[in-house]
């Protein structure tokens, strides 16, 4: 007697291979077989027309705060994600020491915009060490599992101190202990180290974070962690100013600890050909029998403007600032008054706020031609004529007119293509989904809390690249599938999840892939201090169970918290 089994779904099962019909039958929270008829159950649950996956893993998100006062990681756990990876970008909360602890939240705050008095009320700081961070995530109850990687800032600030937050250059005892805390790290179970050495990743005052001019002899000190453990993967967000220097010293840590070395990857106005060339670094390596890969995004990473958003094209003007602490039902009444448009469209842009803003929010509130309407549910593919430029050349209106109806008046949302939006289309990405040196990620759940909702992207890549795309080449479901699950899972070695195979933890996603649909972003307040966050809904999940368990049917929490933390094992010392 199995405890359930899912019968006639159509079972893609996250190896790649072509999708089949027949039963998966779990018990004792693992996959006990897949495929066939299988006999009877305590509970059977009819998949005919229905979709049967593994459940996501998403090996980038920022729920390291998150994890500590919300126990269903939303909005994740609502489009089948089963396993979240944090610690990503190099950011994260320990180890640190008392005083520390405000500059930590700075640099959540200023590179992953989570709002320092959201973290001040949600963080317990029960923990110094990252064993003791470990034990603290152990000891909650959650819905699906979590796994964390060690971060580089708070290490740096926790050895170095001030020198670290003035960017001072770490001393070969600095670099000693910054290894023995990766190991100690590795030790309780985190599945890696991270770092960031790019420019937008900034405090909150502007200053480049403390890890930005890390030289190669720290990365290369810290990193050998990984190869006296065997265990743990490397990776690092850049700027790649330097291409041939970034290159030099990822080879050499990829040669000399045997270890997974990954950096993030999307195309860039700037630079339309980068990431070809660094792709082709990338397969340079691998042919060197080096562990090299790209992690990226399977959509643009855009920011979403509107009233009460972290940014919109007339938070710059005078009028507009003066109401912008309103509550945002309020702003909104008042954005309708004839007479109030009229003004705020009348103004220039504050000389001194523009000043104020770094380079790319000077461009986010100028380049109408780069502005585009989302509309429900949300395009993030749209076509030239969606620009804002495109709809007032068409209309006869202005551009700071249609924006500020499109916001105002109709409650919506412009997107922003950031990056990833090069050529006006999803053909880069294609290429890069295509590439097997690439790895999927980056849907960085939890982070820029009202500019960019992303952790839907596992429902995104299955009803868009599955299905819906219409300005080029859809994709195979089942690459679709393993990109989310064993790629995901096997590339970080959580072995036992990933695929629907007999022994495995029966993380099963069951769909309605006719009805898989993702709804319009919401702001909502349900973050500690009432802190303001997007969140995004999707139709189409039938049922999400996580280590045999149903813990959502239907879009409902079923009360059931089976998640917990996963730590990794290491093979010990070689």
């Amino acid at each position: 007697m199995h405890d359930i089994v899912i019968r006639g779904g159509t079972i893609v099962d996250g190896t790649g291979r072509a999708a089949f019909s027949g039963d998966v039958a779990i018990a004792d929270g693992r996959i006990a077989a897949v495929g066939g008829k299988q006999g009877p159950a305590r509970r059977e649950i009819d998949a005919d027309g229905l979709m049967v996956t593994p459940g996501w893993v998403d090996v980038h998100t920022h729920y390291d705060g998150q994890a500590l006062w919300d126990p269903l990681l939303a909005p994740s756990c609502w489009h089948g994600v089963t396993t979240v990876m944090f610690g990503n970008c190099g950011v994260g909360f320990a180890p640190v020491k008392k005083h520390h602890r405000q500059a930590l939240m700075d640099l959540m705050e200023g590179v992953e915009e989570i709002p320092n008095p959201v973290l001040s009320a949600g963080l317990t700081w029960e923990w110094e060490t990252f064993p003791d961070f470990m034990d603290a995530l152990d000891r909650r109850e959650r819905v699906i599992d979590i796994a964390a990687q060690a971060a580089h800032l708070p290490m740096r600030v926790y050895v170095m101190g001030d020198r670290a937050i003035s960017r001072e250059k770490a001393t070969a005892d600095d670099i000693a202990e910054m290894r023995r805390i990766t190991l100690e790290a590795l030790k309780a179970g985190a599945f890696g180290f991270t770092t960031s050495r790019t420019d937008s990743h900034k405090t909150p005052d502007g200053e480049l974070v403390a890890s930005r001019d890390a030289d190669d002899h720290e990365l290369l000190g810290i990193g050998s962690a990984l190869g006296e453990l065997g265990s743990g993967t490397f990776g690092m967000n850049s700027d790649f100013d330097d291409e041939d220097y970034e290159l030099r010293w990822m080879r050499k840590q990829a040669r000399e600890t045997g270890r997974p070395v990954w950096f993030l990857l999307t195309d860039r106005f700037e630079d339309p050909e980068r990431w070809r060339r660094l792709m082709k670094a990338v397969h340079a390596a691998r042919a060197d029998g080096l562990p090299l890969t790209a992690q990226i995004a399977g959509r643009p990473i855009g920011v979403m403007m509107g009233i009460g958003t972290a940014l919109n094209p007339f938070t710059v003007r005078p009028t507009y600032k003066a109401i912008e602490h309103l509550p945002i039902e309020e702003q909104r009444r008042r954005l309708l008054d004839p007479e109030l448009r009229r003004k705020i469209l009348a103004e220039k842009p504050s000389e001194t706020e523009v000043a104020k803003l770094s380079q790319f929010r000077q461009l986010v509130t100028s380049r109408w031609d780069k502005f585009f309407t989302m509309d429900d549910p949300p395009d993030y593919e749209p076509g030239p004529e969606k620009s804002v430029a495109a709809i007032a050349a068409r209309t006869g209106h202005t551009s700071d007119e249609i924006a500020y109806d499109y916001i105002v008046e109709q409650n919506q949302y412009l997107f922003f293509p950031v990056v990833n939006y090069v050529e006006g289309d999803h053909e880069p990405i294609r290429q890069m989904l295509n590439d097997p040196a690439c790895l999927l990620g980056l849907s960085d759940g939890g982070a820029h809390c009202t500019s960019i909702v992303d952790s839907g992207l596992p429902s995104f890549m299955l009803s868009h690249w599955g299905r819906d795309r219409h300005r080029g080449p859809r994709l195979p479901l089942e690459h679709l599938v393993k990109r989310q699950t064993s790629e995901t899972a096997d590339f970080f070695g959580l072995s036992d999840r990933g695929r629907l195979a007999p022994g495995l933890r029966a993380d099963v996603n069951i769909i309605d892939f006719n009805r898989l649909r993702l709804h319009k972003p919401e702001l909502v307040h349900d973050m500690p201090a009432g802190g303001r966050r997007f969140v995004q809904r999707v139709d189409g999940y039938e049922a999400t169970l996580a280590a045999g368990i149903p813990i959502f049917e239907r879009g409902e929490h079923t009360g059931a918290m089976p998640g917990r933390l996963v730590r990794a094992a290491h093979n010990g010392h070689r």
